[in-house]
């Protein structure tokens, strides 16, 4: 929601620890650290909600960045995963940056439960095109879809893998091992779910660390752990003495960055699209890794990162 980048750079903040129902998850999160955050603006309020992980907190400040320069008071809210912030979207939550395998299976298993068959295009105009009926009974549009993607990817250390003969996915068949993961992760299908059934590996426990968090990597590291859930624009993993297994059987899907909007917003505010899709445009898998580098190396606030690029790309007026 997913191929190992040699640039440097991670996903590795921890997760928010929420609970309560997902309202109160919304209610209760932090709006974005931005300054600007609170700015005012000529054309109403916007809110948008993301999942709390470096990289969707530095896409989600583009947006915030890119409407205010066009008008708009924006609310930025960050939660812990999909299943909080999807209740109140549309609704009281407008735009999403999303990704489309995510989304689009996200609505699948909503509409026809946690084992309907999963989309599993690679190509992420087909994936989109697939779910549309999914999207349209949603009331949620998709804007242009970004050639930058970033799947999930999953992990063992050095040791284990060369002690293991294990380098892909399927040779942990028939293994019981214990993940660690997103929160959402259990019963997904391109996470514990796939890994369960597509896979035949046994996965007794998932320990809900986070997505790429510092938590996760601990936790293979010192053995807790033997598989841990990362992206595949993860360039620490060596220095770590983790490896990334192949994803042999192909069970990720196209997951292509895309702001997700409400029907009903975007029919009332036509010029958002033209707004963020030059974003997506602009965004490539390789200056995303970049990025993302940035915010794990070198220690750049992603609100710092996402402006520097918008200013370079020519995006901000």
């Amino acid at each position: 929601m997913h191929l190992s980048r040699t640039l440097a750079a991670v996903l590795a903040a921890g997760a928010l620890a929420l609970t309560g129902c997902a309202g109160d998850d919304l209610a209760n999160d932090n709006a974005s650290d931005d300054p600007s955050s609170s700015g005012g603006g000529d054309k109403g309020s916007v809110t948008i909600a993301g999942q709390n992980f470096p990289e969707a907190t530095l896409v989600a400040s583009m947006y915030e960045q890119l409407l205010e320069d066009a008008g708009y008071t924006v609310e930025t809210k960050l939660v812990d995963s999909r299943d909080a912030y999807m209740p109140t979207f549309p609704g009281d939550v407008d735009i999403v940056p999303e990704y489309v395998g995510g989304i689009v299976n996200f609505l699948n298993s909503q509409e026809n439960g946690d084992s309907a068959e999963p989309f599993e295009a690679g190509d992420g105009q087909q994936l989109a095109d697939d779910g549309a009926d999914l999207l349209e009974a949603a009331g949620i549009e998709l804007l242009d879809i970004s050639p930058a993607t970033d799947t999930n990817a999953f992990f063992v250390t050095q040791e284990y893998s060369e002690a293991e003969g294990v380098t892909t996915l399927s040779d942990l068949e028939g293994k019981s091992v214990v993940l660690a993961a997103a929160p959402d992760c259990e019963g997904r299908l391109d996470c514990e779910g796939g890994l369960s059934d597509d896979y035949g590996i046994d996965v007794t426990k998932v320990l809900e660390l986070g997505y790429a968090s510092d938590q996760t990597y601990q936790s293979v590291i010192d053995g807790e752990s033997q598989l841990g859930e990362t992206s595949t624009t993860d360039g620490t993993l060596e220095s770590q003495g983790l490896v990334v297994l192949e994803d042999d059987k192909q069970i990720q899907p196209a997951q292509n960055l895309v702001p997700a909007v409400s029907a009903d917003f975007l029919a009332d505010h036509e010029d958002v699209a033209d707004i963020l899709n030059p974003l997506m445009a602009a965004l490539t898998t390789e200056n995303l890794t970049e990025m993302n580098g940035q915010m794990a190396v070198d220690r750049a606030k992603p609100e710092d990162v996402a402006r520097d690029f918008l200013e370079a790309e020519g995006l901000l007026g």
